[in-house]
């Protein structure tokens, strides 16, 4: 059994200790708005923060999250810098599909917490990996720039 907390909970996983993060998120613990997106940590559809840090849960074993902090979309909201971010996103439109917006907004939140002011260079290296196919970078990263100055 793994045991963490999730969003400010403590919850348990009775999944095997290599069994995907995002699975036992997804099917065991039923927080489905963390996406499976290529199950390689490559597209960034997946991503959590796992002690505050962002993290591709389709390729980190559920024993990984042992003892850990685990925040996914469901709970950043709570968060300062994931209010703003969230709130960034709905007054500037950023969603079209939607798919990867869960994986964009935990990024974009890791990155505000860590750096509240961040450049262009500083949104684009936090953000080149996680894939749009829509093609919504120029929205995404106007966001990004709209969530630091609420938070400044």
């Amino acid at each position: 059994m793994t045991r963490f907390t999730l969003n400010g909970k403590q919850v348990s996983s009775e999944l095997p200790d290599d069994t995907p993060l995002l699975w036992a998120l997804r099917d065991d613990l039923k927080l489905t708005g963390t996406k499976f997106g290529c199950g390689m940590g490559l597209c960034g559809a997946c991503t959590v923060h796992m002690n505050g840090a962002p993290i591709r849960s389709c390729s980190t074993p559920l024993s990984a999250a042992a003892g850990a902090r685990i925040t996914t979309i469901e709970g950043v909201g709570t968060e300062r810098a994931g209010k703003a971010v969230q709130a960034a996103w709905q007054k500037l439109d950023v969603v079209q599909c939607g798919y990867c917006q869960s994986g964009q907004i935990m990024s974009a939140t890791a990155l505000l917490a860590s750096n509240p002011k961040p450049s262009d260079a500083d949104i684009d290296a936090a953000m080149s990996g996680n894939i749009c196919r829509c093609a919504t970078y120029v929205r995404i990263r106007a966001a990004i720039h709209e969530a630091a100055k609420a938070l400044a």
